[in-house]
């Protein structure tokens, strides 16, 4: 195991090793150590190595968001490391065009997204000190009257249960785009997780970011190759000019002063210029939220030995 002397803080980033993700590792490294959590040890290790030849410190947790215990093994593995944690970013997602399943056999969307993150945040929230920060990477097209949401084929969240999620069941009257249910629907429940968590843990920072679209992130890697190419190449350059859209750098930038947390607020929905916005009407209903909590630990704790 690598041995690390920390400094000032240690951060945890999960989905590290390409776009928001990636960009938010190499900011928090200017400020502290960085714990970077994800299934792939190469790219983690390439990572890893970037951090440190810039002059930061870094270390490696394989573990794959999707199964829920690897999720144990890398929470686990995070508390055994000792470090001086200071906050937790949940960035990991995936957006799948065509629907897989997990290992415990729920639509890997749903278990990437909220279910494993979910997981996580709640092991190591007791190993948070006071005033700890965590993050949840959300996303706008929860609300089914945000207008680029729409424009993009998005009809918000469409959640019916836990359990029906699990199943890849969504509300009926959504998208037509092939898994814009279950992504919105996805991100509704991290929405809502963050802003839940937050009312009940208040020893806690805990806030969410809508980073914007970046074109550049990996979401889109189940694509064809030419839209693949749209996404990486071309579509980057217009982002100055296009409202809502952003680069994983802007995205980074973002999460990482959130993360920082100079106001020491708490419960916060931030939009892509670190401005302050609101949830969609649902997800500004306390009772919505504390039901996704309340159903998602019950379908937890009913589902995993």
């Amino acid at each position: 195991m690598t041995t690390l002397t920390p400094t000032r803080g240690t951060y945890i980033v999960t989905g590290p090793t390409s776009g928001i993700g990636k960009a938010t590792a190499l900011e928090l490294a200017k400020s502290g150590t960085v714990v970077l959590v994800g299934r792939d040890s190469k790219k983690l290790n390439e990572v890893q190595l970037e951090i440190e030849h810039r002059g930061g410190q870094a270390i490696s947790v394989v573990c794959d968001l999707s199964d829920m215990a690897s999720v144990r093994r890398g929470a686990a593995s995070i508390v055994t490391l000792q470090l001086p944690l200071a906050g937790l970013v949940n960035n990991a997602g995936i957006h799948q065009t065509q629907p897989t399943r997990n290992a415990q056999g729920w639509d890997m969307t749903f278990a990437t997204d909220h279910l494993g993150p979910f997981v996580l945040t709640e092991l190591l929230m007791p190993h948070l000190p006071d005033g700890a920060n965590i993050v949840f990477v959300a996303s706008g097209v929860e609300d089914p009257e945000r207008k680029p949401a729409k424009m993009a084929g998005f009809r918000g969240g469409r959640y019916l249960s836990a359990e029906a999620s699990a199943r890849g069941e969504w509300k009926p009257g959504g998208s037509k785009a092939p898994g814009a249910d279950a992504y919105a629907t996805s991100k509704q429940c991290t929405l809502a997780t963050a802003l839940e968590f937050a009312r009940e843990m208040p020893r806690l920072r805990i806030n969410a970011v809508e980073p914007g679209f970046s074109p550049a992130t990996s979401l889109g890697r189940e694509a064809n190759a030419f839209v693949r190419l749209l996404l990486k190449r071309v579509l980057p350059l217009l982002v100055p000019v296009m409202k809502y859209w952003s680069t994983p750098e802007q995205a980074a930038r973002v999460i990482a002063k959130v993360m920082l947390n100079a106001p020491r607020e708490t419960g916060v929905y931030y939009d892509d210029e670190g401005h302050p916005m609101l949830a969609s009407t649902l997800v500004q209903d306390p009772s919505f939220t504390a039901r996704i909590v309340a159903e998602t630990r019950a379908f937890l704790a009913a589902n995993l030995s």
